[in-house]
């Protein structure tokens, strides 16, 4: 599928307007008339080039996680770390739940994401694809923000570094695979043009229920020009009825509801609902909890690294003055912001998002949404830090001559990240409109 899209309604994630997509030449985007955010991207070749993409992408998967990452020697002793061998040695240290966090970022979500997109573009090719393939798609869109690779190589970065005056390192096979993986997960992303492959299902008759554009164009009232908002946008149905526009945060798809309907999208089967229920509460029972951690997280150490019997513990800003000791300015200014600095803002920006919105403000609304999108993109590179404490802890075991332990302090602080993670996620930055208006 490739060439000029179909006009089609979106409501726009960020600020809830309704409006009229028009027709994209390829390499065309749209963007929202009220906040800015893209609404649609058109790729010359939307799917094919994606698929190549993403094969490329698995047979370096496969290298990686089966090759070497790294070795290192020292003493005669000579140790070597693979994708797995990091969460494997914090659980052999009792800690399980930063196993699981390192494993599911760096191996697990990656290639269930991968191999979901995968599925789904190699079904699109068949004959009659399964019906089930709206389902994996939508939870390829999902595992998208916990997939990390390109976070885990920074913190490869760091540890090599960090290394460097411990012990003889090398660059395994995996390390390169790994960087290649990157490259072709980025490709397959910025190639894909996610409202072509609904688009396609569609066309292929996957949704049970047919969907009627012109009809759902009419009721909302769109005629190229923008038809309002998602939440207040509403129409007569057949019956007389009141009805609301109503898009799918999922698919996109845009729906006339009736008020009184619990209703599930006719594309993708995600429920559909105006916004995300009790997302003032939730974000701030998130952002808090963050806030409690967040002092732990930096007043207790996050590993101990011990010679010849005697430990010397470090913290998250002591890891950020021995870089600075060792001459390594760049790189410290790089985990200062990534795990101190951005925490830090995220928690201070989602507060002003909170009382702006319970506030009913209208002051720099526009702003506020630019702000959210980048609150929403940048809190996830805060895990360099667990990456490369990982990293550390798979490779230097040797014994009375040196050893790195994990402490409690590397919980708190992924603990950290992932609540600041759920916080932007459950903050829905279309109250901010509603409530300015």
């Amino acid at each position: 599928m490739s060439g000029t899209t179909r006009p089609a309604l979106r409501a726009c994630r960020d600020c809830g307007l309704v409006q009229l997509v028009p027709a994209l030449s390829p390499g065309g985007s749209a963007h929202c008339l009220r906040c800015d955010a893209t609404l649609r991207r058109n790729h010359r070749d939307p799917m094919n080039a994606s698929l190549a993409f993403c094969l490329s992408a698995l047979v370096l998967f496969v290298i990686a996680t089966s090759a070497p990452l790294l070795q290192v020697s020292r003493g005669g002793q000579v140790h070597a770390a693979n994708l797995f061998s990091g969460p494997i040695g914090l659980e052999n240290d009792g800690m399980w739940e930063l196993a699981a966090v390192v494993l599911l970022a760096t191996v697990g979500a990656p290639l269930a994401k991968l191999g979901c997109t995968l599925y789904v573009l190699l079904a699109l090719r068949l004959p009659n694809p399964p019906r089930h393939i709206r389902r994996v798609f939508a939870w390829a869109m999902h595992l998208s923000r916990w997939s990390m690779i390109e976070i885990y190589l920074l913190g490869v970065f760091v540890a090599y570094v960090k290394l460097g005056a411990l012990v003889r390192i090398e660059v395994g096979t995996a390390l390169y695979a790994l960087g290649g993986l990157l490259l072709a997960m980025v490709a397959a992303d910025a190639m894909l043009d996610r409202q072509a492959v609904w688009e396609e299902m569609e066309r292929r008759g996957i949704p049970q229920v047919p969907i009627d554009r012109a009809a759902i164009i009419a009721a909302a009232g769109a005629d190229n020009r923008p038809a309002g908002d998602a939440s207040t946008g509403s129409g007569a149905s057949d019956d007389g009825s009141r009805a609301r526009v109503i898009g799918c945060h999922t698919c996109d798809l845009v729906s006339i509801v009736p008020d009184d309907a619990h209703a599930q999208c006719p594309r993708c089967g995600s429920s559909l609902h105006p916004r995300r229920r009790d997302s003032i509460a939730a974000t701030w029972a998130f952002s808090l909890a963050a806030l409690v951690l967040y002092l732990p997280a930096n007043i207790y150490p996050v590993l101990t690294i011990t010679w010849f019997g005697s430990g010397r513990p470090n913290t998250i800003l002591g890891g950020v003055r021995d870089l600075i000791r060792s001459g390594l300015w760049p790189l410290a200014l790089l985990v200062f912001f990534a795990s101190i600095a951005v925490p830090v803002l995220k928690l201070i920006s989602l507060g002003i998002l909170l009382i702006s919105t319970q506030r009913h403000s209208r002051w720099r609304l526009h702003d506020r949404a630019t702000l959210y999108r980048v609150v929403e993109g940048i809190g996830r590179w805060s895990m360099i830090d667990v990456f490369m404490i990982s990293i550390l802890v798979a490779l230097v075991q040797f014994g009375t001559l040196e050893t790195v332990i994990p402490e409690p302090g590397a919980i708190a602080f992924a603990g950290v990240v992932i609540l600041t993670m759920f916080a932007a996620e459950c903050f829905d930055p279309r109250l901010m409109w509603d409530a300015a208006e």
